[in-house]
């Protein structure tokens, strides 16, 4: 009886040994979701003419283009812009595999998968994008710039100013002036 006592207290052991290892992996996860939210990445093309800010997931939260990349005509700033989105969405997906196996530990291998599904589909190596990953440091979150409510491409659209009154006015508003002249 003392043997099968002490099986089961090993095999209990063994159990809560288990979820306190569940429990201090899962015991970050709100602070892994926080740091996800705030995650910001970017990227500019080489000349510096286009910028993309995204944000976790890859989303988009701002593009800005300077005159000398709108200059260039259609073909040009398609083709940087396009190029400048897959790096700023490639550094977001990057840094959020970071974020996660930083906090849940690097048994799934995920930074790793991530590497090597971008060097195939950017036509790079893993070592160009693990390199790429350690100088780039994430950025904090600026609350000041929060682009959730912006269209992506061109601020939202102003309300029209309101229309001005009349020059000449109307017979009452001429009425109400001489009131006030007069009392002065």
């Amino acid at each position: 009886m003392s043997a099968e006592f002490d099986q089961l207290q090993a095999e209990f052991e063994r159990f809560e040994a288990s979820i306190r290892t569940v429990d201090d992996r899962f015991a970050g996860v709100g602070a892994m979701r926080q740091e996800l939210t705030g995650l910001r990445a970017s990227a500019s093309s080489p000349d510096g003419g286009v910028t993309v800010v995204t944000g976790p997931g890859g989303a988009v939260l701002d593009v800005e283009f300077t005159d000398a990349a709108l200059a260039k005509g259609p073909q040009a700033l398609s083709a940087a812009l396009m190029a400048t989105l897959r790096e700023a969405v490639g550094e977001a997906a990057r840094r959020q595999a970071v974020l996660v196996e930083e906090h849940l530990g690097d048994s799934l291998g995920l930074v790793d998968q991530v590497l090597e599904t971008q060097a195939v589909a950017f036509g790079t190596t893993v070592e160009d994008l693990r390199s790429k990953l350690a100088e780039g440091t994430p950025e904090p979150p600026d609350p000041a710039e929060d682009f959730s409510e912006e269209r992506v491409l061109r601020q939202a659209d102003a309300p029209p100013p309101p229309p001005a009154p009349p020059a000449g006015g109307s017979a009452g508003d001429t009425f109400l002036r001489s009131l006030f002249d007069e009392e002065d």
